[in-house]
């Protein structure tokens, strides 16, 4: 692999920030090194002394003044090393990936932590996309991906895809019109493998090993962001990319946002040493680190539980989003049969709904759906070209109750009623 090509200018320009090496080499260092070095503020000066955060099921989280202050402070721009290392051993149990004992430094699996994945998102992507880029995806799709492609002056090539994710034999043909010694083919493919948002799309594992064998043929870079890979309804879980990575070809990004807070922003960027020293630097020129506190407290939290713990965790949010899907889904039988077109999602938050006979959603969510008390997204906001008519809504099952999505798809097949 080499990664060099795949890199941009501004990427690759990029220098270690001495001040950050410095910080970071003090917090490795004996307690009785004396530093004049860094320039951190004296944590004696914070008001916060102490916190107990209870946690449902399990011992609290606890920092007494001594952990306090360290709480407060500047940290390594990859991560604290009590929580890189958990999660290092989760990848390792639950992707086991080729690339982590292949005794190859060029290739070999590296992890900083993020804030959000949607930091790690940006930060991958501004690392290599550059104008005039070719960039692969499926869509319709996520629209922070969008939001951070369109910038970058970069060409979005849409993937067809179904209720099973991005097609191989649709991807080998968009691969097709470029020559293999094109400098200027594509270097990037992002997908989001399972309960895909919008439309809650799960990658099969035969069209995973597919696609990676197309990854493989060409030179591409896989950037798999799965947030909703601890949302998956059916056991056993879909192999990932990253189980798959002999080459050190994926980028992966994780999200704690859906399984323990969207407000703690901690993410995570798995991928090849070189790349993820990337994204550190980039970490390093911007936001410095992702706040120690919530890295503390979720490294204290994961330790307490253990891997097993965490994981029967995931099993009770599993378990709630499956029976919010499931309501979802009834209630979508009994008012949307004969006006709507769906399929079932077997992971994530969505369901995603083709209106029959309405052209375009956009008019009649922003114009009507509110005299109707029902709000969905229209479909449009999550294609490459937003003014393009969509015949398709988006409904989330993740915050309402059984009974209010009922009453939501009454009003909708009302709404739809009224427009034919």
């Amino acid at each position: 692999m080499n990664y060099a090509r795949f890199l941009t200018a501004v990427s690759a320009a990029r220098k270690p920030s001495p001040i950050r090496m410095l910080t970071e080499l003090q917090q490795r260092s004996p307690p009785s090194l004396i530093s004049l070095a860094a320039g951190a503020p004296n944590p004696d000066t914070f008001p916060f002394e102490s916190a107990v955060i209870k946690v449902k099921d399990g011992p609290e989280v606890s920092f007494d003044q001594v952990a306090m202050k360290r709480a407060l402070q500047y940290s390594a721009s990859n991560g604290i090393p009590e929580l890189l290392t958990w999660m290092k051993k989760l990848q390792k149990r639950l992707h086991d990936p080729p690339t982590a004992a292949s005794g190859r430094e060029e290739g070999q699996m590296d992890m900083c932590v993020t804030t959000g994945s949607q930091q790690g998102l940006c930060k991958v992507m501004e690392m290599l996309v550059g104008p005039g880029d070719d960039v692969l995806l499926d869509s319709p799709t996520y629209p922070g991906t969008l939001a951070a492609l369109q910038p970058l002056g970069c060409n979005i090539v849409s993937v067809a895809s179904d209720r099973h994710g991005m097609i191989p034999a649709a991807l080998e043909e968009v691969l097709s019109r470029w020559d293999p010694s094109d400098a200027r083919r594509p270097k990037v493919l992002y997908t989001i493998p399972n309960g895909g948002n919008p439309t809650g799309a799960s990658l099969t594992a035969q069209r995973k090993k597919e696609i990676y064998q197309l990854a493989r043929l060409y030179d591409l870079l896989i950037v798999e962001d799965d947030p909703y890979y601890f949302l998956q309804f059916d056991r056993p879980w879909a192999p990932t990319f990253l189980s798959m990575d002999v080459d050190g070809r994926i980028i992966r990004m994780d999200s704690f946002s859906k399984i323990l807070s969207s407000g703690l922003r901690i993410g995570f960027v798995t991928g090849p040493k070189p790349l993820v020293e990337r994204v550190v630097l980039h970490i390093q020129a911007s936001s410095m680190h992702t706040s120690t506190f919530t890295q503390l407290m979720v490294s204290q939290l994961l330790h307490n539980w253990g891997q097993d713990g965490f994981l029967q965790h995931i099993d009770g949010v599993i378990e709630f989003y499956r029976k919010q899907r499931d309501a979802m889904m009834s209630s979508a039988h009994k008012w949307l049969t004969g006006l709507a077109k769906w399929h079932a999602p077997s992971a994530g938050m969505f369901l995603w709904l083709e209106l029959t006979g309405v052209r375009d959603t956009r008019q009649l969510i922003v114009e009507k759906a509110l005299e109707k008390e029902v709000l969905l997204v229209p479909g449009a906001v999550f294609s490459i070209d937003s003014s393009e008519p969509s015949s398709h809504v988006r409904a989330a099952f993740s915050l309402s109750t059984p009974e209010q999505m009922d009453e939501a798809f009454r009003r909708l097949a009302d709404l739809i009623r009224e427009g034919l």
